[in-house]
């Protein structure tokens, strides 16, 4: 499998280059030559699989000719050590993508990557230098998975003031081989800055760059799996993936609603809250490798670039707007780029049903969600239960683009509901906060603030790294 940037497809790279640039040299992005397929025997034995068998198949045609199949074996192994449960919770389910150790979806890209690129650059003297923007939870996983891997330091930049206190501590509160630098300005500065940094030249001469950010198609891959696995389950007429969802999060009687009535044994529809879009993206390419996936509902919140889109053709980005739902504040979504080399507009809409949402009903939606069903949401979550309920109330429309749609929905459960306390306790109560969160709530912020410029964070990178 090779790899070309989406600005370039002249010179095709190896997993390896791709994955350790993180961002061609034009300012592309990397994609496969070709997304592959699931052979027929692996495809009619994906609901007979465990998670860790599924992340095996769905990730080797990505990189088997930079990783032996028996190191790669051993990568999935330790990076998913946790479950991913997808749970019944009245009329649909919630894919719960919280379970690892920084309590958010970002754990699964982040700790594989960390893995592999620890193996591709074994034989390596210069230290590695990786940049990430976050919105949020992408830095707390970043930060984690690569704490203490040697040879390799991490510097994650974040918007001062717009992640919640315990990201906060995630992101910058870990020391050893991870800087913070937190910035005066949005989301999509820090986005921009870390992009500018890949081209300025006299970082390119003196540090060794990359990015793990969803830009870089490392982390994209493994985030694959997860929607290959919980659409075999479903498929399968199964819905918990080793049974370990806790009892807090099942939901009430009410919510087997989905198992009784026929909607498993078919195709499933995936609701993901979108900010980047690095997450749709991947279940874009586990759809084209044969899972079983009957489309996409793009939900954001008010930063609704790509739902316009969408319903337009016109893609116009935007600066991004603070909300509660913070991960998902990115008003010129990278992702996008890789969405459309692959896919036209007319495949695209085809495929995916955008919706916006605001902050006003995402905290309605938590508070009825609970009422209802004792399952509690996280903001992001709640955008993507608001764009179901949205998508219910439309899909009768035979211009609709899964018009008589009848199988599962299942939303994305992209963080744990205690990582935005601050939001979620006064509308349900307190949450119980997992033993890691726990961990977290204790560490000291030690970052560096520097204003939303190029040469700030040139001079802040070369004297943290000096």
């Amino acid at each position: 499998m090779k790899y070309y940037s989406t600005r370039d497809r002249s010179t095709p790279v190896s997993f390896s280059a791709a994955a350790l640039n993180g961002l061609a040299s034009d300012g592309g992005l990397f994609i496969p030559q070709e997304i592959p397929q699931f052979s027929p025997s692996v495809r009619s034995s994906l609901g007979t699989m465990n998670f860790i068998e599924l992340a095996f198949e769905t990730i080797r045609p990505y990189v088997h000719e930079d990783i032996p199949d028996s190191v790669l074996g051993d990568m999935v192994e330790s990076a998913f050590n946790f479950p991913a449960p997808l749970v019944p919770v009245d009329d649909r389910f919630v894919l719960e993508l919280f379970h690892g150790p920084t309590a958010a979806f970002k754990d699964f890209g982040a700790r594989f990557m960390a893995r592999s690129f620890a193996y591709l650059r074994r034989n390596e003297d210069r230290e590695l230098q990786i940049l990430v923007a976050t919105s949020g939870d992408t830095g707390g996983a970043v930060a984690d998975g690569f704490f203490g891997v040697e040879g390799i330091a991490v510097t994650v930049i974040y918007p001062k003031g717009r992640v919640s206190p315990l990201q906060e501590r995630q992101i910058a509160g870990l020391g050893g081989n991870v800087s913070a630098i937190a910035v005066e300005g949005s989301f999509d500065d820090c986005q921009r800055l870390v992009k500018s940094a890949f081209v300025h030249p006299e970082l390119s001469r003196r540090l060794n760059l990359s990015s793990a950010n969803s830009i870089n198609i490392s982390r994209l891959v493994p985030q694959s799996v997860y929607y290959v696995a919980a659409s075999a389950l479903a498929k399968s007429g199964r819905y918990s993936q080793d049974g370990k969802a806790t009892p807090r999060m099942r939901g009430t009687g009410e919510g087997q609603r989905a198992v009784r009535d026929g909607r498993l044994g078919k195709d499933v529809l995936f609701c993901v809250p979108s900010g980047n879009f690095g997450n749709l993206t991947a279940g874009l390419y586990a759809q084209a490798m044969g899972a079983p996936i009957a489309g996409f509902i793009a939900a954001t919140n008010i930063n609704k670039t790509v739902p316009e889109y969408l319903a337009s053709g016109v893609y116009q980005p935007r600066p991004s707007v603070a909300t509660i739902s913070n991960a998902m504040d990115v008003g010129a979504p990278s992702n996008f780029e890789r969405m459309t080399a692959h896919w036209s507009y007319e495949e695209l809409r085809k495929n995916i049903h955008g919706f916006w949402v605001d902050d006003e009903k995402t905290k309605e939606t938590i508070a009825r969600v609970f009422d209802t069903s004792g399952y509690v949401l996280d903001p992001h979550g709640a955008v993507g239960w608001t764009a179901v309920d949205q998508w219910l109330a439309a899909k009768e429309d035979p211009a609709h683009p899964f018009a008589g749609f009848s199988g599962p929905v299942a939303v994305l459960g992209t963080a744990h509901p205690a990582k935005f306390a601050e939001t979620v306790e006064p509308l349900v109560g307190p949450v119980p906060v997992p033993p890691s969160l726990a961990e977290a709530m204790g560490r000291t912020v030690q970052s560096v603030t520097i204003r939303a410029d190029v040469e700030a964070l040139v001079e802040t990178l070369l004297t943290l790294r000096s």
